[in-house]
């Protein structure tokens, strides 16, 4: 690997299905999907996500509980990596 490729950012960092739940951009993408009648799936067992995939679904959007605490952790999200969003939109 060059010298040039060691200084550029990586593209691609992977991270787990939790985080991308924490965030809230889980139900955001949901609500979303539910509009075509699809939806991505996770399995939870005593905490723990086992399993992850498409399906389709006849319930479309979510209570206004779930809307409520995606909001608050999207927006929390928001807060926290703005800086770097930003940075990344302009290099």
């Amino acid at each position: 690997m060059s010298n040039l490729e060691n200084k550029r950012p990586t593209m691609v960092d992977k991270r787990t299905w939790g985080e991308f739940r924490k965030t809230g951009l889980f139900l955001m993408l949901n609500q979303f999907l539910h509009i075509f009648g699809w939806a991505i799936v996770m399995d939870i067992k005593e905490e723990e996500i086992v399993r992850v995939y498409p399906a389709r679904v006849r319930f479309r959007g979510f209570s206004e509980g779930a809307q409520v605490k995606a909001h608050k952790d999207l927006s929390k999200y928001l807060v926290n990596n703005a800086e770097e969003l930003k940075k990344e939109a302009h290099e």
